[in-house]
């Protein structure tokens, strides 16, 4: 079975047989779900048809069949067809006929005694139809025909459609390093609740992940620093080296396990500050000439790029050529926060700089800064995220602001008319605990499931404010998570809160009604050995 059924397999769920079955448990909760007389058995499932010259369907139906394998105990062959017609005691995934309106993702499921249909005016619509499928499905190990109702599904009609457009979930690799079989893990975990966006964050301090042939030394150094300040919060320093780094063949797979899961990948690339072990391997981009080593300590370093000198823009144009290659996405987030001045009011060729160009003081040299790398990234036809510290000193032309220090930075720049990713970290930081300790994975603040689930990406903006709302996203620091069971830890069950604030109609949230479908996943997550926060203090 591929690994992009791995989760789905493990959240597989039986439907009850009443009016609103109580095993049902779909997440994110769809926009329309009317359920209807009588079941399909997925154990007499005949075959699943795709349209005739799609691989796109193709691969959705090879894995589906894989899935529907472990789940009955019987193969199921994929088949080629027109495309419109369902087959008899089969499954039918198709691009054609889907009713108007869905979009890129919306698809329509519909489950009867004789067939199950998924129809979407795309194919990552189908493979979105496809996780609420795999979420009504018997879960892997119980074959259908054993249990309540005997694992049969319960006839319904869903027509579904995200809410927003960037449904993003971000994993820090840098502070911590994550191979790539656990990033591909994590990519799962994402397609299983139609997240469409994983933010890939590769550089800062702590370590450079990322292969650039250009410059060989960020990864032979700036990959390995001599120790770690603290693994968690509690302390647990040592001076062992640590790092890892991704080849750019590695970085290829995983864009491409993503894509066929239709994720797109958004590099995070850290300039000019947190890019201390980019100084540590090339000197003559910092203003002091260093010496320094890929930093051991969690926080704001002082040590950043020094804009007044052409080669840093040399550097970042580089760096970011090779990486425009191995991401075809639309984005590159540079990050641009937490970027002392000290060192530009001190460097001569800073001070340099802002005279040439008439800039103020030094929050309008960071704004010259990013404005040049803004330039950089269109003419290679992609566009630059930052953090919202870039609206300091005035915003790039064409830059998404993505707004991590509350939501104010993000309504700003609505209101500019940029777009907008909402990432507030009080209520979207997953680095914070899910409980109320002093000790355990993560940063030591708090964020329970309920107030990930009462995040609203558009609140405090007007309905015209809001078109220019990308959509909100998730984020997961690892200074304090050594470990992939810690990420799941930390992650689960928050995540399935944020797929369901970004996907289904606000209008729709129900604290009580998500809390009995979440306890049904969390159940399964841990039967599957996935280490899931149970709502417990620990």
């Amino acid at each position: 079975m591929g690994p992009c059924f791995l989760v789905p397999v493990l959240l597989g769920l039986a439907a009850a047989g009443n009016a609103e079955p109580p095993g049902v448990a779909i997440i994110p909760k769809p926009v329309r779900l009317e359920y209807r007389d009588g079941e399909f058995r997925p154990e007499t499932c005949s075959r699943i048809a795709v349209a005739r010259g799609s691989e796109p369907l193709r691969s959705i139906g090879v894995r589906l069949a894989q899935r529907m394998a472990k789940s009955t105990g019987r193969a199921v062959p994929v088949e080629a067809t027109d495309g419109r017609a369902a087959p008899r005691h089969g499954i039918l995934l198709s691009t054609v006929d889907a009713k108007q309106g869905l979009g890129e993702e919306g698809y329509e499921l519909t489950v009867t005694p004789e067939s199950v249909v998924i129809r979407a005016p795309k194919p990552a619509g189908v493979f979105r139809g496809v996780q609420t499928l795999l979420q009504l499905l018997p879960p892997e190990g119980r074959p259908s025909g054993t249990g309540a109702r005997g694992g049969a599904i319960r006839c319904l009609h869903v027509e579904d459609r995200p809410r927003f457009a960037w449904r993003g979930m971000s994993l820090d690799v840098a502070r911590h390093f994550f191979d790539k079989e656990f990033v591909k893990r994590y990519i799962d975990f994402l397609a299983a609740y139609k997240i469409n966006t994983f933010h890939f964050y590769l550089t800062d301090d702590q370590g450079w992940r990322i292969e650039i042939k250009r410059y060989p030394r960020l990864t032979e150094r700036g990959a390995w620093r001599p120790g770690t300040v603290k693994h968690y919060a509690d302390g647990q320093r040592d001076y062992r080296r640590y790092g890892g780094f991704f080849t750019q063949d590695d970085i290829r797979e995983i864009v491409r396990y993503a894509g066929d899961r239709h994720i797109t990948v958004v590099p995070g690339i850290s300039m000019p500050g947190h890019s201390q072990a980019a100084l540590a391997c090339y000197l003559e981009l910092s203003s002091t000439g260093g010496p320094f080593e890929v930093w051991t300590e969690w926080g704001i370093s002082k040590e950043v790029m020094d804009p007044g000198k052409e080669e840093v823009f040399e550097f970042v144009e580089g760096v970011l050529s090779e990486v425009v290659e191995l991401f075809p996405g639309p984005y590159v987030h540079t990050g641009g926060d937490e970027v002392p001045r000290d060192r530009w009011k001190a460097s001569s060729f800073a001070q340099a700089r802002m005279k040439k160009e008439g800039l103020r003081d030094e929050d309008e040299l960071q704004s010259y800064f990013t404005k040049r790398v803004e330039r950089f990234l269109n003419s290679k036809g992609r566009k630059l995220i930052g953090w919202d510290e870039i609206l300091e000193g005035g915003l790039s032309p064409n830059a998404v602001v993505m707004s991590w220090r509350g939501t104010k930075g993000g309504i700003t720049a609505a209101r500019q008319k940029h777009h907008v990713i909402m990432v507030p970290n009080r209520e979207t930081y997953f680095n914070y605990m899910q409980h109320k300790a002093k000790h355990g994975p993560g940063h030591t603040g708090y964020l329970p499931l309920l107030k990930v689930y009462h995040f609203d990406p558009t609140r405090g903006l007007t309905p015209e404010e809001a078109k220019y709302v990308l959509g909100g996203q998730a984020c997961l620091w690892t200074e304090y998570v050594p470990t992939p069971a810690d990420v799941e830890y930390l992650l689960f069950p928050r995540l399935l809160a944020m797929a369901e604030v970004l996907w289904s109609p606000p209008a729709a949230r129900d604290d009580q009604d998500f809390l009995r479908r979440t306890a049904v996943h969390v159940k399964r997550l841990r039967r599957a050995g996935i280490r899931c926060y149970d709502g417990g203090e620990k």
